[in-house]
């Protein structure tokens, strides 16, 4: 064994140090377990990363004691931090951080154990008898537990029988029982009831699509009596319409892969998806008695802890969950499915800032398994990579059944005779009626939560502000509160003007909460419920609403994007889009784009059943070239228009782009950062790289801090990380300025 350990230190900022290794632990160390080190006059979590027989460092201290000898990163997870860390700029420790969930890195969550009661011997029916007339609680637990035929909690006896803890006791004494501390598993779904379902026949289409992931999976993962494929599998991009069966050809590939002794890990963009997937995997393989684990930032500590380690020990093969799913530490890989690949949710906005379509990616190659990327709107980056031969491109053009896809009526607001104040084209209030009448169902859409997005006086003009943010309080009725949805101020609602004092202040613009509120009064015999970050903060309450949804227990529902994609429930004939244009017109070239791909994969809720699908999209820019081409499902239009703008500017897919924000509380010192920093990074710019001007962010102040941005291009995406490392690592800025590093960004704002 050699006699130090390298040892990354958490909460240090990366650094690395050497450490004696004890003899007592000598034999037990890996790289990837946790251990306890002295750093200065406090001991300190970190994780080994490496072995040596000697060092050179002077003071070397031993390692205090073990937190996890059996190791928490795989090599291969370690590597894939590595890569992080020079791709996205950052410090090891970092991307280390991202890798593994706080609840297993902090170590203060265990396993949960629970006090269980079993028989160990049997109570003939004398001994019993006798048992009932002298103590007749003991002979109650006794009956339970024969009954049962296997242990039972201590707590049930306690609630069933009312036998406390000295009723246990004394049959342990009696020598009859035993009670006994067992480890149980917390699961975020046992109360669930997953039905078995078989897997669904595939069409021609999806036959041919699934015969090229077979081939896929069979080159690094062989079929009996073959060999694999020199060469690994290409990224599949899998470009398939709304409602034409992705995810039946993700189940049957993930099954294969099982069947050939492999794991596989399920990516999802949203936490409010991850239900319904669950559901849907969980009902196909409780059959074949695999165990699916779930990992997404909704699960208590509790159960974030037991299901990673579920994952570790190998007693769950499927993982599902959100963009941090893709670092589980599962044995085997043989499949990366990443549905919806084209969410910018997949992107985290903290460090480590990276993409999680993008690691799952690299992953796949560092494995050497398969990876299929799927979308109805795929992004830019990943259809420009099959076009150009880096991914391998499939496509499903047709609804399963031969379903069509919905009717997307334009409803341009600018001359729809709809009442003063109302925001419901007069089309879809008829539609919605329709809709009620033949009991089928709606989703009524709208990216923007709360009441009203600002209150406006509307005498002197004051509009009511965050004090710490560039924007403008959004009126939230039910708490009467004022928020801001950038940095979380609060306030009460004012009555009057705060400036003025006139009580003539307006309520402007329209949230989702305002839409639940008009459309209850319209439909009063209807059942609305609405679905945002807002009504959906109670555990379970995702859960919950989609499955009433589902059982036909809500009329209309309401909701942002979390309603946008992956759904699927047949009833739903009619989607409203109340306001296409949100978000059309932001300063972000990706703004077409996502405006594109929003309101495909709404529409994509409308027609999945036995009834054809309409939808409503309301807009003020009804000639918009996202909105005409979304008009008519037609993706490879749009592509064809919004590439010839991204080669014209040089922008994302044609060069990778490095976004650098510069904050501080003080303006001029912000301003100057960035200028100093924006002149350092020009002296030794490397070759065909592109360096923007400093300028304030779209969102000048944000958090009580003003914001201001550098913006890099080029193709050689590592050689720009490594000249902007290289700059700001010989500059030195004031304590409250902060600088960060976005590598591919995806959010200009």
């Amino acid at each position: 064994m050699p006699r130090y350990a390298r040892v990354m230190v958490d909460d240090t900022g990366g650094n690395a140090f050497d450490y004696e290794i004890p003899p007592e632990v000598a034999g037990s160390l890996q790289i990837g377990s946790r251990v306890w080190v002295p750093v200065r006059t406090r001991a300190m979590l970190g994780t080994i990363i490496g072995f040596a027989d000697g060092t050179d460092a002077e003071g070397v201290k031993t390692i205090h004691s073990v937190a996890s000898a059996e190791p928490v990163l795989t090599p291969l997870l370690l590597r894939l931090g590595e890569w992080m860390a020079s791709y996205y700029c950052c410090p090891l420790e970092v991307a280390l951080r991202g890798i593994l969930p706080q609840v297993i890195r902090k170590g203060e969550v265990g396993h949960k154990t629970r006090l269980f009661v079993r028989l160990i011997r049997e109570v003939p029916a004398e001994e019993l008898d006798a048992l009932t007339n002298k103590a007749p609680l003991q002979a109650g637990v006794v009956e339970y537990l024969q009954t049962a035929g296997k242990p039972v909690p201590a707590s049930e006896l306690a609630e069933k029988c009312d036998a406390g803890h000295s009723v246990v006791q004394a049959l342990v004494k009696k020598g009859i029982a035993v009670a006994e501390s067992t480890k149980v598993e917390r699961d975020p779904f046992e109360d669930e009831v997953f039905l078995h379902a078989g897997q669904l026949d595939l069409n021609e289409e999806q036959r041919v699509v699934f015969e090229r992931v077979r081939a896929a999976i069979d080159a690094t993962i062989p079929a009996p009596g073959t060999a694999a494929s020199a060469a690994g599998p290409l990224p599949i991009l899998l470009h398939g319409v709304t409602g034409s069966g992705k995810t039946e050809i993700y189940l049957q590939a993930i099954q294969l892969v099982l069947e050939r002794g492999r794991t596989a890990i399920m990516l999802v963009p949203e936490i409010s998806l991850t239900p319904q997937t669950v559901e849907r995997f969980k009902s196909r393989f409780a059959a074949l008695q695999q165990d699916v684990a779930v990992l997404h930032s909704h699960l208590s500590d509790g159960e974030r802890h037991d299901e990673w380690h579920k994952v570790r020990r190998g007693d769950a093969r499927i993982v599902i969950g959100a963009r941090s799913a893709i670092f589980a530490p599962v044995r085997d890989l043989g499949l990366i499915v990443v549905d919806e690949e084209h969410e910018n949710t997949y992107k985290q906005e903290e460090a480590p800032r990276y993409h999680g379509r993008d690691v799952a990616v690299v992953r796949a190659q560092m494995e050497k398994c398969a990876i299929v990327l799927g979308s109805a709107t795929p992004s830019l980056e990943s259809y420009h990579n099959a076009t150009t031969g880096k991914y391998e491109l499939l496509n499903l053009t047709k609804r399963v059944d031969d379903k069509k896809l919905p009717l997307i009526r334009i409803v341009d607001m600018r001359t729809d005779p709809r009442k003063k104040g109302s925001f419901l084209s007069e089309k879809l209030i008829t539609a919605i009626e329709q809709r009620l009448t033949r009991k089928e169902q709606s989703i009524l859409f709208l990216n923007r939560r709360g009441f009203s997005t600002s209150l406006i006086c509307e005498k002197c003009g004051y509009v009511c502000e965050c004090e710490n943010c560039s924007v403008s309080l959004t009126f939230h009725r039910a708490v009467a509160r004022v928020i801001c949805h950038i940095c979380g101020y609060q306030a009460v609602a004012p009555a009057r003007c705060p400036k003025c004092g006139d009580v003539s202040i307006r309520h402007s613009g329209t949230g989702t909460e305002k839409v639940e509120d008009l459309v209850a009064r319209i439909f009063p015999q209807a059942i609305v419920r609405r679905m945002d970050a807002d009504a959906m903060q109670r555990k379970g309450a995702f859960r919950e609403t989609l499955g009433a949804f589902r059982a036909g227990k809500i009329d209309i529902l309401i909701g942002t994007q979390m309603i946008a994609k992956g759904l699927h429930f047949p009833n739903v004939t009619l989607v409203g889009i109340i306001n296409a244009d949100l978000g059309l017109h932001l300063p972000d070239f990706r703004a077409g784009e996502r405006t594109f791909q929003l309101l495909t994969q709404v529409a994509g809720r409308a027609g999945r059943g036995d009834v054809d699908g309409e939808v409503f999209v309301q807009s003020f820019t009804p000639f918009s070239p996202s909105i005409q081409f979304a008009r008519h499902h037609d993706f490879e239009g749009y592509w064809e228009q919004e590439i010839e703008f991204r080669k014209q500017w040089d922008y994302p897919p044609f060069s990778h782009l490095i976004l650098i924000g510069i904050r501080s509380p003080h303006q001029a010192r912000a301003q100057f950062s960035a200028e100093t920093l924006s002149r350092r990074l020009a002296e030794e710019l490397p070759a065909g790289a592109n360096l923007g001007e400093p300028a304030p962010a779209p969102l000048e102040k944000s958090h009580g801090q003003f914001r201001f941005q550098i913006m890099l291009r080029s193709r050689s995406v590592m050689k720009l990380s490594r000249h902007v490392r290289a700059v700001l690592d010989k500059l030195t800025f004031p304590e409250d300025v902060i600088v960060t590093i976005d590598v591919d960004a995806y959010q200009l704002l």
